[in-house]
């Protein structure tokens, strides 16, 4: 277990802007069918959600079961060009990732199907450069956010504690999740430099210090 700190960060709408109405055409245009049938067949039929907890634990499988239920055939190159059309890098909060990486082990915790993580590198380079293989995403952990496994599996599965691990997250009831098991939890409402702020506040912490830094829910 490292004694280093552990920050984690959300994706969507965190380390990312997202627009999820640029999705849709190119799914269809890429898999050569509808976007109503994609998105009445897909995502209203309930599989992304699915997906998302982790019915289809692999891109391959995942892959298998959206050309099944859609009739759309894409290959994970293809789905990530669908997906990249609907972020852009908010680049302050890349610079608290950035600076996050200097102070401890950072880590991405999203709510997403596997393919998000197989893909990463093509989806989100600026964030898979600091990254490197600590991208989980819920599909492979088998929970959601706000659950409490989730965030227990992950820091299981980056070696961190709760005492020792920042989050950050758009949405309230994640953070609260994270607060629940004791993380230090931060609502990231667009301020990023009251995001760099809180990632310099945690890191400050250690090595030595002032001891294990308080737990619960951060506001800018």
């Amino acid at each position: 277990m490292s004694a280093a700190p552990l920050f984690l960060f959300d994706c969507d709408k965190t380390l990312y802007a997202h627009d999820s109405k640029r999705r849709l055409p190119a799914l269809a245009r890429l898999g050569g069918e509808s976007e109503y049938r994609i998105a009445k067949d897909w995502w209203e039929g309930g599989f992304e959600e699915r997906a998302e907890a982790g019915e289809w634990p692999t891109a391959e499988a995942y892959l298998a079961e959206f050309a099944r239920v859609t009739g759309a055939r894409l290959t994970l190159p293809e789905w990530a060009e669908a997906r990249r059309a609907t972020m852009t890098p908010i680049p302050g909060a890349i610079e608290a990732l950035r600076i996050a990486a200097t102070l401890g082990t950072v880590g991405l915790l999203s709510n997403n199907p596997a393919p998000m993580a197989a893909a990463f590198p093509l989806l989100a380079p600026e964030a898979a450069a600091l990254l490197g293989d600590n991208v989980l995403v819920s599909a492979d952990l088998g929970a959601k956010k706000p659950s409490e496994e989730i965030f227990e599996r992950a820091l299981d599965r980056l070696g961190g504690v709760p005492s020792r691990t920042f989050f950050a997250d758009d949405l309230a009831e994640n953070v609260d999740g994270a607060a629940a098991v004791g993380i230090t939890a931060f609502h990231f409402t667009g301020d990023t430099d009251a995001l760099q702020s809180a990632v310099r506040a945690f890191g400050a912490r250690w090595p030595g210090g002032a001891g294990p830094a308080p737990t619960g829910v951060v506001t800018a």
